[in-house]
C-alpha cells in the first residue's frame, strides 16, 4: 500500500506538466502527507468540459453510504488505497471508478520494507520518478454532503501488485497513468471497465521510478521537512537498487 506521499511541486511545474489553471490557493509544500489531509488531483471538468482543472480533495474516499461527519471521516482511513484488481466490485469505490477518475500528482512516495522482501522489516524507502518529474497516480475522487450541508469532496488512489526491485521492498506499488492515456482516464464518458482497466495496465512501471532508503523520522506525522527525503544508507547486508 502507500500510506504517505511528498508534494513539494512549485505551482509552475504541476500547471505546465498536467497543463492544467492553478487553484485560487496553493496547498504549502508537505513531505509526510497522511491520510485526510489535503491533496492535490488533476481531473476533467465535465463531461461537457474537456479541459483538466487542479482541484483540492481530502486523501481518502468517503464511504458513499456515511451518514455523519465523524463516519466519514473514519471512512475515509480505511480508503486511501483502492486496489486495481478489485475497484470495480467494491462498493465504496466502483461508482467512482466509472464516472469520477483523477491523477494524483505526487513528487514521491513512501513505502515500509515488508518482512517477505530482502530489506530490514519496517525500513522507508522513498520512491520518485527517475526523470524528475511528478509521479501521475491514478485515482478516482467522489463528492459526499454533510449533514450540515457542507459539500467534501474526496479521493484515493489506485495500486497494483509490485514488479522488478520495487517488489524485494513491498508488495504493491501505485498505478503511474502515462500521459498518453490521461484523455481517456479522465474522460468521465469513459465507463467500460475492460478499457479502464486496461489503461492502469503498464509493462515494467517500476522502470520510471527510483527508490532510495530513508530515516525512520517519516513514520511520524510531526515530522515535516525536506529531510525525510534525503538518502540514508542501509546497514552492511543490504544492498539498494
Amino acid at each position: 500500500m502507500c500510506g504517505r506521499f511528498a508534494q513539494t511541486a512549485d505551482m509552475r511545474e504541476l500547471v505546465e506538466q498536467f497543463k492544467v489553471a492553478a487553484p485560487e490557493k496553493a496547498l504549502p509544500f508537505n513531505w509526510n502527507i497522511a491520510p485526510t489531509n489535503p491533496i492535490y488531483i488533476v481531473r476533467q471538468q465535465s463531461e461537457i468540459e474537456p479541459s483538466k482543472e487542479l482541484a483540492v480533495v481530502s486523501w481518502g474516499l468517503i464511504a458513499p453510504w456515511a451518514q455523519e461527519l465523524q463516519e466519514a471521516k473514519n471512512s475515509q482511513s480505511r480508503a486511501i488505497n483502492a486496489r486495481s484488481e478489485s475497484i470495480h466490485e467494491k462498493p465504496t469505490f466502483r461508482s467512482a471508478f466509472r464516472a469520477t477518475r483523477c491523477l494524483i500528482p505526487a513528487t514521491g512516495y513512501y513505502e515500509w520494507a515488508t518482512a517477505l522482501g530482502k530489506y530490514s522489516p519496517k525500513k522507508p524507502f522513498y520512491i520518485s520518478a527517475r526523470d524528475g518529474k511528478q509521479l501521475a497516480i491514478a485515482g478516482i475522487w467522489s463528492s459526499w454532503r454533510a449533514p450540515n450541508g457542507e459539500l467534501v469532496e474526496s479521493s484515493s488512489l489506485i495500486t497494483q501488485e509490485a514488479h522488478g526491485e520495487l517488489e524485494t521492498i513491498h508488495s504493491r506499488m501505485p498505478v503511474f497513468m502515462p500521459v498518453d492515456r490521461w484523455a481517456d482516464w479522465l474522460n468521465p464518458k469513459t465507463h467500460n471497465v475492460e478499457q479502464l482497466q486496461s489503461l492502469m495496465w503498464v509493462e515494467h512501471p517500476e522502470l520510471n521510478v527510483i527508490a532510495r532508503p530513508v530515516s525512520s523520522a517519516v513514520n511520524s506525522v510531526a515530522n515535516n521537512g525536506k529531510e525525510l527525503i534525503e538518502e540514508t544508507p542501509l546497514g552492511a547486508p543490504e544492498t539498494l537498487f
